[in-house]
């Protein structure tokens, strides 16, 4: 089954190549051998507005670059998020992107009886691709992953975005070659199946 599939690039330094973008540019490698389209949101090379109220979040107007991340978002049907863990979570760039995309009204909709919103991004899925200085197993075993989960559960899953996978790459700083070639081979598979 052919995939409509978005990139999300969260690595906030648009001035350097990363191993983030080595990652992201192998699963679209992948993907796209196998037939996937894919469309890619690079979030550093963005102009977007932080926002600041909760007037803004629900009635602020959408710049030009995020009406064309939500566009990409609401043709897809898979996600892929790439970036690295900085102070245990996501960077503060791309939260402010999430914070931006996911508005009232595209990614939920609010209920007037009290009720939890309606998830209005259901039948997407999503791959959640995290880079970090740390050993993955400590992050997952001894901080519970804490950052990541909040990404699946509090962000994409209150949107409706499910299932919800995870590739953590730890120890990125002292990775040889040989291993990060490994973890590239191990991304292009995931794309070339879609996941």
């Amino acid at each position: 089954m052919v995939r409509q599939i978005s990139i999300i690039q969260g690595h906030p330094d648009a001035t350097a190549q990363h191993f983030c973008h080595a990652l992201a540019n192998a699963y679209i490698k992948g993907a796209q051998s196998n037939g996937h389209e894919v469309r890619l949101i690079d979030v550093a090379s963005m102009d977007f507005p932080v926002l600041r109220s909760k007037e803004d979040f629900e009635n602020g107007t959408l710049s030009e670059p995020i009406k064309l991340a939500q566009d990409t978002i609401h043709w897809s049907n898979h996600l892929v998020i790439v970036y690295p863990l900085w102070l245990g979570t996501m960077p503060a760039l791309l939260k402010a992107f999430f914070e931006q995309v996911l508005r009232p009204d595209f990614a939920f909709e609010y209920s007037n009886s009290g009720r939890m919103p309606k998830k209005r991004l259901t039948g997407k899925s999503a791959r959640i691709i995290v880079t970090m200085g740390m050993p993955a197993l400590i992050y997952r075993w001894f901080f519970f992953a804490h950052g990541v989960k909040t990404l699946e559960r509090n962000i994409l899953a209150f949107c409706g975005i499910n299932p919800i996978k995870t590739s953590l790459i730890g120890s990125i700083e002292n990775q040889n070659e040989a291993q990060r070639l490994k973890w590239l081979d191990e991304i292009q598979r995931l794309g070339e199946a879609g996941h």
